[in-house]
């Protein structure tokens, strides 16, 4: 395991805070600190005693990496080979590099627009790559003076918003694939979908194209996928998750469909789609090399700048997402995890990935099938890569309804009641900026639904700040002189309660406003200060200030 580095700014805090939501998975695995036990750290289990569970997560991430792979690289231009070298060099490099142990990376459908944008705009994908290779290298650079630090300052409410949201998103999205209508492409995450309808127009369209084998295929999968883990007997085959079994089902049964009830068989548009490389040189192709010419386009530079910036924010959001689902509640150094991310996406567009990032569903099916340590993510890219390698022909008879039927069950469990119950009991303060960000995150896109998020929560932080008296009176109410004291901070958001105090103030009496302790004052609140001088005299207010210099001269870190 690499070191983790310390990130600069606050100190790294423990995530499993009262409150938070529950991971999703009904029972810890043995030697997982409780919920809200303490201070969290990189202890967990060791390779020797966690590969057991790892390997058959790594299989589960496979199984819902492949079609994310293939449906984002479909949805940006890309070539299809570009979103499965993203997938590869998302799970081991960035997988080795980063310091999460259970975040997966990968193509982001939040990329998708402005991938497609962009090789509209520079003329050519070898163009796009070129942009890519300058988003990582500003990613890596942002490790370097340590911007990470941004990634703690997310509000708890709203990443439990992301979380559910996601799932709701995953549910309302896969539905339709899960009876056999597939109008959108695998891992879209927008409201408005590439042809212009919305997610619920699409879902009502699915319902009114139902595929009854690959519906039948999604209500079997369901169901094992459900009470699998309950059969005691059954628990015990580690190596056999119930992902994997119902993938087996599905296309043991589309098979039987195809002998027995051909009107039901799946046919290829709804089967996964992977590439087969028949020769050494369609293997070749798969690498597609950056046009260095490029460079010399502003539109280039502009294009890596927004990669970085999205790409790292998408990041930073999942891997605090995942650190609140990890069971063994471990902390990941985000300066750590920029860095990992900007050498991925490096490489990438070497050799003609997709931009990455970290991406939740991949993480949240990691932890949901029992992945415990870095080495689930990491062998998840190298089976990918096998099976592109070797298999790809074989893993084209899986049906997308199997694979639906997963996303599903995860999405459910990202959005579970019990997560909304837990949030709703916390109070509106916490339950209103939870909420407002799943209907933002559905409606619109991750970014722009985290963003709404953020500023629901900041209005109930200001609230609650200017509810709070900025003059704190320290002598007893029936002395003849007032004393008041200001904050440590008197910032521009004291304005408000300063000037309601100030204005409360009856005529005739001796006020003293004591401003020693204070170590930052900023200029609005000075002005005011200052200002009331000139009030105070005419209503006939004994008023003085001891400690508090004028405007024109404010302390060190004023306005």
């Amino acid at each position: 395991m690499l070191d983790a580095t310390t990130p600069a700014g606050p100190p790294r805090r423990s995530r499993a805070r009262a409150g938070d939501a529950p991971s999703g998975r009904a029972d810890a695995p043995p030697g997982a600190p409780a919920s809200g036990s303490g201070k969290a750290s990189h202890s967990g289990p060791s390779f020797k005693d966690s590969w057991r569970y790892d390997l058959p997560a790594s299989i589960v991430v496979l199984l819902v990496a492949l079609p994310l792979c293939l449906g984002i690289a479909l949805a940006s231009g890309a070539p299809l080979s570009a979103g499965l070298l993203a997938g590869v060099i998302g799970g081991i490099v960035v997988g080795l590099l980063s310091d999460s142990e259970l975040m997966v990376s990968g193509p982001a459908a939040g990329l998708t627009a402005i991938v497609l944008a962009g090789i509209t705009a520079l003329g050519s994908f070898p163009a796009f790559l070129t942009a890519t290779i300058i988003g990582g290298l500003l990613q890596v650079t942002l490790s370097i003076i340590r911007a990470g630090v941004i990634g703690y300052y997310f509000p708890s409410a709203v990443i439990r918003g992301m979380l559910a949201g996601i799932g709701v998103i995953l549910i309302l999205k896969q539905l339709p694939h899960a009876v056999g209508y597939d109008a959108d492409f695998e891992g879209d995450m927008s409201f408005v979908q590439a042809d212009g309808t919305n997610t619920f127009s699409a879902l009502g369209e699915a319902m009114r194209q139902i595929q009854p084998g690959a519906a039948l295929i999604c209500l079997i999968a369901l169901f094992i996928l459900v009470f699998w883990p309950k059969v005691p007997a059954l628990k015990k085959l580690k190596l056999m998750p119930a992902p994997l079994v119902v993938v087996l089902m599905g296309v043991g049964l589309n098979e039987l469909f195809d002998v027995i009830a051909p009107a039901w068989a799946i046919r290829d548009t709804h089967l996964v789609q992977l590439p087969v490389a028949e020769t050494a040189s369609d293997l070749l192709n798969f690498f597609i090399f950056p046009d260095l010419s490029a460079l010399a386009n502003p539109e280039t530079w502009r294009l890596g700048v927004t990669i970085a910036i999205v790409a790292s924010l998408e990041s930073l959001l999942s891997l605090e997402a995942t650190d609140k689902l990890d069971p063994y509640k471990r902390e990941s150094d985000t300066n750590r995890e920029l860095l990992a991310q900007g050498v991925g996406n490096t490489i990438c567009g070497m050799v003609g990935g997709l931009p990455v990032t970290g991406v939740i569903v991949r993480s949240a099916a990691n932890i949901d099938s029992g992945g415990r340590t870095r080495w689930s993510g990491i062998t998840h890219g190298v089976l990918l890569l096998v099976a592109v390698l070797t298999i790809p022909a074989l893993l084209n008879y899986i049906p997308l309804a199997a694979l639906a039927a997963i996303l599903l069950h995860t999405g459910y469990k990202l959005a579970s009641p019990a997560l909304w119950a837990s949030t709703y009991r916390l109070g509106w303060q916490q339950f209103t900026p939870f909420a407002v960000t799943v209907v933002a995150i559905v409606l619109t896109d991750l970014l722009i639904g985290i963003a709404v998020g953020m500023l629901v929560g900041l209005f109930f932080i200001l609230s609650e700040y200017l509810r709070q008296p900025a003059l704190n009176r320290v002598s007893s109410p029936d002395s003849v002189l007032q004393r008041y004291q200001l904050p440590d901070q008197a910032t521009f958001l004291s304005k408000a309660n300063i000037e309601r105090t100030l204005d409360a103030l009856p005529a005739g009496a001796r006020i003293e406003i004591d401003g020693r302790n204070t170590k930052r004052f900023d200029h609005d609140v000075l002005e005011i200060l200052h200002d009331f001088s000139k009030t105070a005299e005419l209503r006939g207010i004994d008023y003085r200030l001891v400690g508090v210099p004028s405007p024109a001269a404010p302390s060190p870190g004023g306005h």
